[in-house]
């Protein structure tokens, strides 16, 4: 009994620290982006991200000999799932690229609430008024981030609450996602909806395309390379230790991104911005515990 113990003690230590790398991966792939946007248009950048996300998964896929047309790619949880990641990435992208990173990285932190209101809601899971009360602290420190009634208040502050609305439904659809579909043909075609993202929004910013630099180049790569890694680490923590023991790191990432935004982009952090952080971490790490309880 005590070498199991001690096992399971291992193994999530090691997956606690694999989604800690995650979560760096993913704020430094956010600051990379958000640093390519300067000089290149959103657009650009999101096609050229996609098309090497989609790349090296695709060549994952291939040398795993997965399907990448296989016929579930085209069930209804996947159109379902391809559609909010694409709202989720185009409307994150606008966040990280034209609001403070701080403050987008701490609203995206409310995705697992809104995963939980959405499985009460359309699986049928048990929620109860407990987990549900914290959804609600939850929400109210989004709210209180935003300050939709402040005088600094600009429709710009609801770009990082879409784009959190769009990976909590793609985290829905991907639970309804046959399991044929294996995390690299899942990772090829969440990249690919980056790139269709970005070329939609080619028609709105209607920004000519421009030519790289190659500071703009290593940006670029940067984020590629960074999303590819993190989202490796994320499998990897997914599949170490207990998945309970896990998770609670994941909101690591808000230190992360926090920290970059500060000190790569100077950006401040006010009173509502810890507040608003702190409910939004209190109540995720109380539903994760509530369900463990249930």
């Amino acid at each position: 009994m005590t070498a199991h113990i001690r096992t399971d003690a291992r193994a999530n230590l090691a997956g606690s620290a694999w989604m800690i790398a995650a979560m760096a991966g993913f704020a430094f792939e956010d600051a990379l982006l958000k640093s390519a946007t300067a000089a290149v248009p959103i657009w650009q950048v999101m096609i050229l991200f996609g098309a090497g996300g989609a790349l090296v998964f695709g060549c994952a896929a291939g040398w795993r000999r997965a399907r990448l047309l296989h016929p579930d790619v085209l069930s209804r949880p996947m159109k379902i799932r391809v559609l909010f990641e694409v709202l989720g990435r185009l409307f994150y992208v606008l966040a990280i690229a034209l609001t403070p990173l701080s403050s987008a990285t701490v609203i995206l932190q409310a995705t697992p609430l809104v995963v939980v209101a959405g499985a009460a809601l359309f699986f049928n899971e048990t929620v109860g008024w407990r987990r549900w009360s914290a959804i609600f602290v939850g929400l109210v420190g989004v709210v209180v981030i935003i300050q939709p009634t402040g005088d600094s208040f600009t429709a710009l502050s609801l770009l990082a609450v879409l784009g959190m609305i769009g990976f909590a439904g793609r985290d829905l659809a991907s639970r309804a996602a046959p399991a044929t579909l294996g995390t690299a043909v899942l990772g090829f075609y969440g990249f690919l909806s980056i790139l269709a993202a970005g070329i939609a929004y080619r028609f709105w910013e209607g920004a000519p395309m421009v030519s790289l630099s190659a500071h703009a180049w290593l940006h670029v790569t940067g984020a590629i390379v960074m999303g590819v890694l993190a989202y490796a680490a994320l499998m990897k923590a997914m599949r170490t230790g207990e998945v309970s023991a896990v998770t609670p790191f994941r909101y690591s990432r808000l230190l992360f991104g926090v920290a970059l935004g500060v000190f790569l982009f100077g950006e401040g952090l006010d009173q509502s911005m810890w507040i608003g952080s702190a409910l939004i971490v209190a109540s995720g790490l109380y539903i994760l515990w509530r369900g463990r309880k249930t």
